[in-house]
């Protein structure tokens, strides 16, 4: 699926290119869309240049308080409580957010532009006027969170996977993919491969926020009464938050519904407790051709899970003692859908190798190169967890084929 955009000229980062713009009225205020490339100086001089000229009452950014923080550099890592991540089962997610992160980071070392450099300068000039700034984009975890449970459950673990080996594999990125950049969206272009070949990727990425910046727009407008409102935007975004702009206003409950994340399809929900009591009815059928029979069929299940899930440890670096528990451990959550192998791995590598002050106050600079990732123990906690659970997963496939093969046998 091809998604449309606002077209730039080719001069786009020389000193005579033309910012794409709209304005229109929203409810008696006027509203002025400047649609920007994220990896450009020129579009840092169109903001400095559209401030500087108009006599505006407010500045929309799209930018969410997350994204907004990290900007300005006030994401202070030192706070998080790793260890409480790791144990909700929520540090994948974390690493895929860092992974952005390092996306863009590198974006900047590679291009000499700092990506976002001209939503910091709208922060920035916003702040020197006195002007309200609006937040108007949809945190990027409620993105992210909605992304994976509205694709299909077999696409998943490729679509995070796929997004990690983008942001971490590579150290230079092609043409291609700077071009696209320049058009206007960062996380876009991240899932670029995927985004060509799935309308709900399109959806979620591109259309759901276009929704959702607007009516954030139209509530912040009922409620303040701007005069003139400028809206910052990556030039992807152009089109469709015009088009949303200049519809009816969306029903009050519109953002809340987009915020919302879907619950886990049954499916999903049962599938695990599928596997597990097909596993386990193996096992009574191996025992019931006798100790002996049952007995392999329990020692391969232990070997395959521990030794996958230590393997995938083992690639992470792992504490010894994070290894060797990862290969006990794993048989048994193997067997517990509600423990995963990676938050036993990722919480006694907490413990074993805790962060540092000095991890937290260089995540930022070393998020850019991914050999860093091994080095700081905060992303390392991150990469035993994913790798861990990988390895675990892997295995519970693997180990229940090989079980129903030695029954067929």
């Amino acid at each position: 699926m091809r998604v449309s955009r606002t077209t730039w000229p080719a001069n786009i980062v020389s000193s005579t290119s033309t910012a794409p713009t709209r304005t229109l009225t929203v409810d008696g205020t006027e509203v002025t869309l400047l649609g920007t490339a994220h990896v450009s100086n020129q579009s840092m001089d169109d903001v400095r240049q559209a401030l500087a000229e108009g006599d505006y009452d407010a500045v929309a950014v799209e930018l969410c308080q997350p994204r907004h923080q990290r900007l300005i550099g006030g994401d202070d890592w030192s706070d998080v409580d790793l260890f409480r991540i790791v144990r909700s089962g929520r540090a994948g997610m974390v690493a895929a957010q860092l992974a952005l992160s390092a996306y863009q980071k590198r974006l900047g070392d590679q291009l000499g532009v700092e990506p976002g450099g001209e939503m910091r300068v709208a922060v920035e000039a916003a702040r020197e006027r006195n002007l309200p700034l609006w937040l108007i984009d949809r945190e990027i975890g409620t993105t992210l969170k909605r992304l994976t449970r509205s694709v299909p459950w077999y696409q998943r673990w490729t679509l995070m996977t796929g997004l990690l080996a983008t942001c971490l594999s590579r150290s230079k990125l092609e043409e291609e993919e700077i071009e696209q950049l320049k058009e206007g969206d960062v996380l876009e272009s991240t899932f670029a491969e995927f985004s060509q070949r799935s309308p709900t990727l399109y959806r979620i990425m591109i259309a759901e926020r276009d929704r959702y910046m607007a009516g954030h727009i139209f509530e912040r407008i009922r409620s303040e009464h701007p005069r003139r409102l400028l809206v910052v935007v990556g030039a992807g975004h152009l089109d469709g938050l015009a088009e949303r702009l200049e519809s009816d206003p969306p029903p009050a409950s519109e953002r809340a519904e987009l915020e919302h994340i879907p619950p886990r399809g049954r499916l999903i929900r049962i599938l695990p407790w599928l596997v597990v009591g097909i596993i386990l009815g193996g096992f009574a059928l191996g025992f019931a051709r006798g100790p002996e029979f049952g007995g392999r069929l329990v020692m391969e299940w232990v070997l395959i899970n521990g030794t996958l899930t230590a393997i995938g440890a083992l690639l992470a670096r792992a504490h010894p003692l994070t290894i060797i528990t990862g290969f006990f451990a794993a048989p048994l959550t193997s067997l517990n859908p509600t423990i995963g192998a990676g938050m036993v791995t990722g919480a006694v590598e907490t413990i074993m190798r805790r962060p540092r002050m000095s991890d937290f106050d260089t995540l930022r600079d070393q998020l850019a190169q991914p050999r860093n990732w091994w080095k700081n123990r905060v992303t390392r906690i991150l990469l035993v967890f994913v790798f861990s659970t990988a390895g675990s997963a892997i295995a519970t496939y693997v180990g229940g084929a090989r079980i129903i093969e030695q029954l067929a046998g």
